[in-house]
C-alpha cells in the first residue's frame, strides 16, 4: 500500500510530527477556540492559518534541503551528502517561529 514512496526513518517521523500536530491543533481548538492576530506575517492569522503557513514553509525547506543536499556536499568538500535530519530540525524551528511569533 505504501511502496509508491521511500520509507525512511527522517520521512516517516516528519510524517508522524504533522499528524501529531494537526491532532494537538484540534484538541486546542476545541478546548480553546483561537481569535485572529498579527504577528510578522503581513496578515492577521488564527493558530490554524499560523500552522498551515508552517506546514508549508517546512515541506518547501524539506524539498530545498533534498534538492540541494548533493550540490551542498560538492561546495563544502563533504565525504557524503549531509542528512535529512537537519532539515527536519530546521523546518520544526521554522514552524515553531511561525507558529509562536506570525
Amino acid at each position: 500500500m505504501f511502496d509508491w514512496m521511500a520509507w525512511t526513518l527522517p520521512v516517516a517521523v516528519f510524517f508522524i510530527a504533522i499528524v501529531l500536530l494537526l491532532v494537538g491543533m484540534t484538541v486546542w481548538e476545541i478546548r480553546s477556540p483561537t481569535t485572529r492576530r498579527r504577528g510578522f506575517l503581513p496578515l492577521a492569522t488564527t493558530r490554524g492559518d499560523r500552522l498551515f503557513i508552517g506546514l508549508l514553509l517546512a515541506a518547501y525547506v524539506n524539498l530545498a534541503f533534498v534538492g540541494l543536499s548533493g550540490k551542498l556536499a560538492a561546495w563544502l568538500d563533504l565525504p557524503s551528502e549531509p542528512s535529512v535530519w537537519i532539515s527536519f530540525v530546521l523546518s520544526m524551528l521554522l514552524l515553531l517561529l511561525v507558529m509562536r511569533k506570525g
